[in-house]
């Protein structure tokens, strides 16, 4: 990138953002001109050559607003990062993307439901973006990643793109290194503070084309995403879930209020292909228990009420169900995988 160490000196300045950038650019026409007015010491200097360093040994890429590699949908947002550092294949942030968060206590339901729409999207070539945290995000990754081929899933990091966070998931990182790209607008080698996952939440919500946003309780942080997401003119998709529990209060009270869509699944966004066969082979071997178990708990007796049979019949189908993988048990029932 041309001028790359001015503009960084610019950047890495205290007080200066994505607006005061762009003002003193227009001022003074060039990042040379700014540093000379900046006065910048030694210090700032040193430490943006160190920087630089270390992302060339760790083969890390500065791309600016005016590359053409740098997200298109996120280049359309006001005040957007000027500068992104990438690793990883940075070719994936030229592929159409959709954003998918949720809370880090996501249902074992829920993140499967987010896997497997991940996947759907990966294979029809739309990147997945999210935060790499744990429960929602690390599922839409990792469900990305279950597709063939490379470039399928974005994550964005609050920290240094070298910064692992959560360190439970160092291998997911290496995975989405090797089939991905990690993002960042924070320097390399920075450790995150909790504003910077604000910030980062605002860069998911901007390379994303649209939002699904999963299990969210109203103070979650995924919340912040889908007003950034509003607010950048997203379409926002919501999975509904039980209203008893506190994580679906972010995506139902969307939904009631008309700022999301009710999702309801892969068919929302992707014609099903040869559905009239599948649904005659299902309906042919149709499991009645099976058929009544989804992301929702449900417990032993709902089933026997609900199918009519007794708890002894259910038990044992259960139990067959289980073995072959087709269900998890949970503290309160079954949920489908």
């Amino acid at each position: 990138m041309k001028d790359l160490f001015e503009r960084l000196l610019i950047l890495r300045s205290a007080g200066i953002g994505p607006a005061s950038y762009n003002d003193l650019l227009r001022r003074f026409e060039s990042p040379g001109a700014v540093v000379e007015y900046m006065n910048v010491g030694d210090d700032l200097r040193d430490a943006v050559l160190r920087e630089i360093d270390l992302a060339n040994r760790l083969n890390v890429k500065f791309i600016g607003d005016d590359d053409d590699l740098y997200p298109a949908a996120l280049k359309l947002v006001k005040n957007h990062p000027p500068i992104l550092t990438v690793r990883g294949n940075s070719d994936t942030l030229r592929r159409e993307s959709v954003a998918m968060v949720g809370t880090r206590h996501a249902t074992a339901g829920g993140m499967g439901f987010v896997a497997d729409m991940a996947c759907a999207f990966a294979e029809h070539g739309i990147a997945v973006v999210s935060g790499m945290a744990m429960g929602t995000d690390a599922a839409a990754h990792r469900g990305a990643l279950r597709a063939a081929g490379n470039m399928n899933t974005i994550a964005v990091l609050a920290g240094g793109v070298d910064y692992i966070w959560p360190v439970e998931n160092e291998g997911l990182y290496y995975e989405i290194l090797e089939r991905g790209a990690v993002v960042s607008e924070m320097p390399v080698g920075f450790m995150p503070k909790g504003t910077n996952f604000v910030q980062r939440n605002r860069i998911i919500a901007g390379i994303g084309t649209k939002m699904i946003l999963s299990e969210a309780d109203s103070n979650s942080g995924s919340m912040k995403t889908a007003e950034f997401a509003g607010a950048y003119g997203r379409q926002i998709y919501a999975i509904p879930s039980h209203p008893a529990d506190s994580r679906a209060v972010g995506p139902n009270s969307l939904i009631r209020s008309g700022r999301a869509v009710l999702c309801m699944g892969v068919g929302d966004f992707f014609a099903k292909e040869n559905s009239e066969p599948k649904m005659q082979k299902k309906s042919e071997s149709e499991n009645p228990v099976l058929d009544k178990i989804g992301s929702v708990p449900v417990s032993e007796s709902v089933l026997a009420e609900i199918v009519g049979k007794t708890i002894s019949e259910i038990k044992r189908e259960l139990v067959i169900l289980e073995l072959q993988g087709l269900i998890r048990k949970m503290d309160t029932g079954y949920v489908r995988v």
